[in-house]
């Protein structure tokens, strides 16, 4: 019995030992991010904000990676998270959090679960957020890390994002975590008037934009540009 307390002892201290050591490279990773956005910000490009950063701050990016790539979760890259699919660049997830203007109210959709890190992200800034996946594996594993997590405010389902979520819109906001060669205009519909989507479009072999639309009071679209991104395709039968 004294041999088994000791260890479960050892096993509890070397997992506190290793979720400090994750958490030390959030930190580490956030303040790169600080750093790195005062290079590639420009005059027409908001900053990212304390409340994005402090989010990814809580964030465990760490237990959203497959295992092989637990070790380099913290590293401001992509990361591929099986069946072709890869978790974003952490200063792309910030960037696009940051232009959709979260608000504490807000419900957002978000187009691509993948790994379910975007949805977290997005889920410590707004009231929720409801988040579409096609490939049926990764829709699974998001679903249940995210459940372990405690996000409670995360709804997710398997399904072709291009036509949205038309029973929990319209959104206050859209977040498009694939290229579409085009803007799906049932995610145009979805969107509240006042609000805001981020998309990247273009094909997987030429250039890829990182788009705004925002939504005006009446309905018109205004559209701009926040320069070249490199995401995996957005499919389905479309």
């Amino acid at each position: 019995m004294k041999m088994l307390t000791y260890l479960l002892l050892f096993i509890a201290i070397a997992a506190a030992a290793e979720e400090a050591d994750y958490a030390a490279a959030r930190a580490a990773m956030v303040e790169e991010l600080r750093l790195y956005a005062q290079f590639v910000d420009d005059p027409d490009e908001a900053r990212v904000s304390d409340a994005v950063m402090a989010s990814l701050s809580t964030v465990k990016r760490h237990e959203l990676v497959p295992p092989p790539q637990k070790r380099f979760a913290y590293e401001n890259r992509p990361l591929p998270i099986g069946y072709g699919q890869t978790i974003s660049q952490p200063y792309i997830v910030a960037l696009m959090t940051e232009l959709i203007e979260p608000d504490a109210d807000d419900v957002v959709l978000e187009v691509g679960t993948g790994s379910g890190y975007q949805a977290a992200v997005l889920a410590e800034l707004v009231d929720h957020v409801y988040s579409i996946e096609i490939i049926a594996a990764l829709a699974t594993r998001a679903k249940s890390d995210l459940a372990r997590l405690g996000y409670k405010n995360i709804t997710t389902r398997l399904g072709d994002g291009y036509y949205g979520w038309e029973e929990y819109g319209p959104f206050d906001a859209i977040v498009v975590t694939a290229a579409a060669s085009h803007v799906p205009p049932p995610l145009i519909e979805q969107l509240k008037p006042g609000g805001r989507m981020v998309i990247p479009v273009g094909s997987r072999f030429m250039t890829q934009t990182l788009l705004l639309l925002e939504k005006t009071e009446k309905g018109e679209i205004i559209t701009r540009q926040f320069g070249a991104v490199r995401f995996v395709p957005l499919t389905g039968e479309h």
